[in-house]
């Protein structure tokens, strides 16, 4: 299942438009604050998905029934560029536990790249919700690894994968490598080019320089 919430009409489409604008991207605190902003959008639409419980909660004049999430999902992105919109879905789920994988492009002599992984850390994941974010989907290689490294804490009762930007490339690969089943994507626009380096276009360009400065 795939949510495309830009397709839609709202204040989400305004910080899209600033992610994008290259003069607003001068400013890496506003495009931070804005990939944080954005993780809280995706955090209330992704809770309506969830199942809850009555809470019975005693105010100062009697008691009121209110409807709780029964579980709290696991948060987990991919370091370094998904580090502020996971702060955004962090901030809604405050309960959440985290786990965060380690993965980067790794060029190789002919101009191609592979996707190199690290290490990961977080807790068991069997029949728990898990909320998997990455700002860009380019190829999907990052992502389908990003998930296949948290199947070794478990297998989670349903994911949710979490991309501001998509590439329908990056959706279809996706499609093909992993479970059609217990797997809902949300994405915020999904362009239609990816370039023979991989880059997203129109996209935004590259999310993790954009946030924390250019890497070596």
């Amino acid at each position: 299942m795939i949510r495309i919430l830009g397709d839609n009409n709202s204040i989400f489409n305004q910080f899209i438009a600033e992610l994008r604008d290259e003069t607003v991207q001068k400013d890496s605190m506003r495009f931070r604050r804005n990939l944080e902003r954005i993780g809280e959008i995706f955090a209330y639409e992704i809770s309506k998905e969830l199942d809850y419980s009555k809470k019975s909660v005693h105010t100062p004049l009697g008691i009121a029934e209110v409807p709780v999430i029964k579980q709290q999902p696991v948060l987990s992105t991919v370091l370094r560029a998904g580090l502020p919109l996971h702060q955004g879905l962090l901030n809604y789920f405050d309960k959440a536990e985290n786990t965060f994988i380690s993965a980067y492009r790794k060029y190789d002599g002919d101009g191609t790249f592979h996707i190199e992984f690290e290490y990961i850390t977080g807790p068991i994941i069997d029949d728990k919700i898990v909320i998997i974010s990455d700002p860009m989907l380019a190829t999907g290689a990052s992502m389908v690894l990003a998930y296949k490294a948290m199947l070794k804490k478990g297998n989670p009762k349903h994911t949710h994968i979490v991309s501001i930007i998509a590439s329908n490339e990056g959706i279809n690969y996706i499609k093909k490598n992993l479970p059609n089943k217990d797997i809902t994507i949300w994405v915020g626009a999904v362009d239609q080019e990816l370039t023979v380096k991989s880059y997203i276009v129109p996209g935004l360009g590259d999310a993790g320089d954009l946030a924390y400065g250019n890497k070596e």
